[in-house]
């Protein structure tokens, strides 16, 4: 059985047609070997009965009589004018069972029990044919005038109904064997040809190795049979995973333009604080170029606010590169995310409770740009959500084989529609935004989950990512 389960359906159907072509072969010559017998089983009980019904009206004065030269003579008679010679050997007893006579007396002497040669006998009704023997013994009453005076055995010759009946046997077998093997061998190649289709379509898909492609035009089965439909649908089927595909690198793209335009106001105010501080130091150092602690002190605060404006440009420039995606994660991409959601949260005046304790190692299991996206996504809809003077937060962490990513906000709670957005499955009503969707989608591409809870006044999303390594000793 398990090796049955483990053939392709393109061998298993033909196979399987094969299979029911010789149980039909061989169920249909039994068939015609059991009719075979029946008719030669009636057509030797007909003769038998004929041959007992001529020799009772022929014996049955000499048998009243004990007249056992007339017996004898009427006996020999009989079987030199049976058809064939089939009759090779008969006796005759009285009512007692005693033999009167035989066609050879030595084998059947007179007056002795007929019962001596009766064993294997058969009665007329009840007589069959074996296919071995060649003769067969039948013990009959002789009823002469509605009376029986006597018994009749008969041994009949049935060889050439033997001979028939093995000839038939062997030219049906033979000749069922030869017809069921040729179609058998046409089914087979028949059915293979007609599962083809499904063949080259598996080994289409065995050779896309996760990128599936369309199978050519002229590869497609002709017609409009179900083979060629379902060809068509894989080709279907390709080409929405590829729109698919192209439609969530685009609103990928899209959400990420989409939270810096979000942030882009603060990040102009964060930009703006230290060049007016720059313009300050550098009108300084103009007015006491001739007083150099002065120019010292004003340099120095050029260079602290150019590190600033600098570490800003970067961190725009990553949450926007397209070329992240192979990059690791690193706890620098969370100093990052800290510094690009740092002037939402000064303009909002809110607290933010920031910890990342997840050591580097575990973090460069994982792709920086989609857990960045996820994280920044997130954060902005707590920045949102706890409005001015509120809090939120960010715990990374790990435990129970899984990085931990706890964001939290004191908000009122994400509403029922949002709910739907970032844990369900089913198609979103338009409208919302693309956010939340954006990190269902990623957090289901990483083999992650997400956890909503509400408690403490506080909204609760808890995402866990699977390590593949041993991660770090630590808890959420």
């Amino acid at each position: 059985m398990g090796l049955w389960r483990n053939l392709s359906l393109s061998l298993r159907v033909p196979l399987l047609v094969v299979v029911l072509m010789v149980s039909v072969g061989i169920i249909a010559s039994q068939q015609v070997l059991a009719q075979l017998d029946r008719h030669q089983a009636a057509r030797i009980r007909e003769l038998a009965r004929l041959h007992v019904e001529a020799l009772s009206v022929a014996l049955g004065p000499h048998v009243l009589r004990n007249d056992i030269w007339e017996v004898y003579d009427t006996l020999k008679r009989a079987a030199g004018a049976s058809d064939g010679r089939r009759t090779v050997f008969s006796a005759v007893a009285n009512e007692n069972g005693k033999v009167l006579t035989a066609t050879e007396p030595r084998r059947a002497p007179v007056d002795s029990p007929i019962s001596a040669l009766s064993a294997g006998a058969q009665l007329p009704g009840e007589l069959s044919i074996s296919s071995t023997a060649p003769r067969v013994r039948l013990l009959a009453p002789l009823v002469y005038q509605g009376r029986e005076v006597g018994q009749i055995l008969t041994e009949l010759d049935i060889s050439d109904l033997v001979a028939e009946r093995n000839a038939t046997r062997r030219f049906l077998l033979l000749g069922n064997a030869l017809a069921t093997g040729f179609l058998a061998l046409v089914g087979y190649l028949a059915t293979r040809r007609m599962l083809m289709p499904i063949t080259r379509l598996v080994t289409w898909m065995r050779n896309t190795e996760g990128a599936p492609r369309p199978i050519p035009d002229e590869q497609v089965p002709a017609g409009d049979s179900e083979l060629a439909q379902l060809v068509q649908t894989y080709n279907d089927m390709v080409c929405a995973i590829e729109a698919k595909t192209d439609a969530e690198r685009r609103l990928a793209e899209r959400e990420r333009f989409v939270s810096l335009g979000r942030l882009s106001s603060s990040l102009a105010h964060e930009i703006n604080n230290p060049l007016g501080g720059l313009l300050n130091a550098a009108d300084t150092i103009q007015q006491y170029a001739d007083r150099p602690e002065v120019v010292r002190q004003s340099s120095e605060l050029i260079t602290r606010g150019l590190k600033h404006l600098r570490d800003v440009a970067k961190a725009t420039l990553d949450q926007n590169r397209l070329d992240r995606s192979g990059a690791p994660l690193s706890p620098d991409d969370f100093d990052d995310l800290h510094l690009l959601i740092g002037p939402e949260v000064s303009r909002r005046m809110q607290a933010l409770d920031w910890q990342i304790t997840a050591g580097a190692a575990t973090l460069a299991a994982f792709a920086s740009a989609p857990v960045r996206q996820i994280v920044l996504n997130l954060l902005l809809n707590a920045t949102e959500a706890a409005g001015r003077n509120g809090r939120l937060g960010l715990n990374v962490a790990v435990g129970d084989g899984h990085l931990c990513l706890c964001i939290s906000d004191s908000g009122p709670g994400l509403s029922e529609a949002a709910c739907e957005r970032l844990l369900g499955t089913g198609h979103t009503q338009p409208g919302g935004g693309v956010g939340l969707r954006l990190v269902h989608d990623l957090v289901t591409r990483l083999k992650g989950r997400i956890r909503l809870d509400r408690r403490d006044a506080m909204t609760w999303i808890r995402i866990d990512l699977p390590i593949p390594e041993q991660p770090e000793a630590g808890a959420c």
